[in-house]
């Protein structure tokens, strides 16, 4: 409360639904977990006539993401802001229960985040009534047990339901039936966290950060090779290398050992040292340089990275994560991570290369959720950049093979 917090939300949950998704829309803030959709209209879907059902509001804190760990930060040390959050979001979709699902490892957050819910519940700001405005509104949390793919919205809901983490086919979408049949909205941690400030000044204030169409504050994880790794709230649309070298004490070695820069979270096609010159940190920005925003998690990889290596890793870790729900993503995922490992090593032939970069763009787009997407964008990226690197790593392999024929 000394921070802010809880105040004058009584009066924001009275001036009702519409009001609410008007300074939402007003201030243009696009959904953190990654898709960027615009928050306003998604919240918007909700709000419309009771058929009778119970509407819920699901908030996504499974960041699974390798890279990424803002929401953790929040949970951490302002579990509050999502608590006050939860009851904004709540409000402007007339939904009467919110489920927090939280990743499974997050052990001491999801302690936190229940302790912050207890006080809200004794101070009765939320509850019967919460806040005094007549509005009931309850909130629970949910532990997940550790899977990457109950990041996606169907997923988590699966889970909740106590089934597999399996994504389901939409439509229906998750605002005609969701959770328990019910209309639901699924929604990232920082989206619901900064609402309430939003709310409290304006949508003008928060639209006057970044660009159009890129407008608002959002928080950065910057970590791998660079001298000061932390997560920093900073306005979008400032260029890439500024905030690497303001927030993260710039890249080990200097700029020029700069190899790469993953800048959306490892699900995220990778940007090379020369485009990240001019790159501009936002939707629009990284787009023009064939990568994504993603969940802001800015991964820099200096010059003694082994870059085929890295994605090789990351191939991995997303056909372990794969439910294999879809063929082309159970099949695809494991040929293109048994192709990886071999261009690690080299021993592959320079047609493989086409042969994987087929073979990404037969998995992407053709499956239920976006996973196989994240998973063949990082091995798209590393073609793309780094063909020189890998046809180099073959010549000397077969080098190696012929010095060994001779030896013997």
């Amino acid at each position: 409360m000394r921070r802010g917090d809880w105040y004058k939300t009584k009066e924001m949950i009275e001036k009702g639904p519409n009001w609410i998704l008007n300074e939402l829309k007003t201030s243009g803030l696009r959904g953190r977990g990654g898709a960027g959709f615009p928050t306003g209209m998604k919240w918007g879907f909700l709000n419309k006539p009771s058929d009778g059902r119970p509407k819920f509001v699901v908030v996504n804190a499974d960041e699974g993401e390798p890279g990424t760990c803002k929401d953790r930060q929040i949970i951490r040390h302002d579990p509050h802001k999502l608590v006050e959050g939860c009851l904004i979001a709540g409000r402007a979709m007339s939904a009467g229960t919110a489920i927090i699902y939280i990743r499974g490892e997050y052990y001491n957050e999801a302690c936190t985040l229940q302790l912050a819910i207890a006080e809200a519940y004794k101070e009765g700001l939320i509850g019967k009534n919460a806040c005094g405005s007549g509005f009931d509104f309850d909130i629970y949390l949910q532990r997940g047990a550790g899977a990457y793919i109950c990041g996606e919205e169907t997923a988590l809901i699966e889970s909740i339901e106590g089934k597999q983490g399996k994504p389901r086919l939409k439509p229906p979408f998750p605002a005609d039936i969701g959770v328990f049949g019910c209309p639901t909205t699924v929604t990232n941690v920082e989206t619901v966290a900064v609402s309430p400030t939003i709310c409290r000044r304006g949508g003008p204030w928060f639209a006057s950060f970044g660009r159009t169409r890129n407008s608002g504050t959002k928080l950065f994880s910057i970590s791998g090779h660079v001298n000061t790794p932390c997560v920093v709230e900073e306005e979008l649309s400032m260029p890439l290398r500024e905030i690497v070298e303001r927030h993260g004490g710039g890249v080990r070695g200097g700029w020029d050992n700069l190899l790469a820069i993953i800048p959306g979270g490892s699900s995220t096609p990778v940007v090379p040292r020369k485009q990240c010159e001019d790159a501009i940190f936002d939707f629009d920005g990284l787009l023009a340089v064939r990568s994504s925003l993603g969940t802001a998690a800015i991964i820099v990889m200096d010059k003694k990275t082994d870059i085929i290596r890295a994605i090789a890793r990351l191939s991995a870790f997303y056909k372990h994560e794969s439910c294999g729900q879809c063929t082309p993503c159970r099949e695809g995922l494991h040929w293109v991570n048994n192709i990886m490992q071999r261009f690690v090593t080299g021993n592959a032939e320079p047609s493989e290369i086409d042969m994987i970069w087929e073979i990404t763009k037969q998995i992407e787009g053709h499956t239920i959720c976006a996973l196989a997407d994240g998973a063949s964008w990082p091995v798209q990226g590393l073609i793309r950049h780094f063909r020189p690197e890998l046809e180099q790593r073959m010549k000397d392999f077969k080098a190696k093979q012929v010095k060994k024929k001779i030896h013997v």
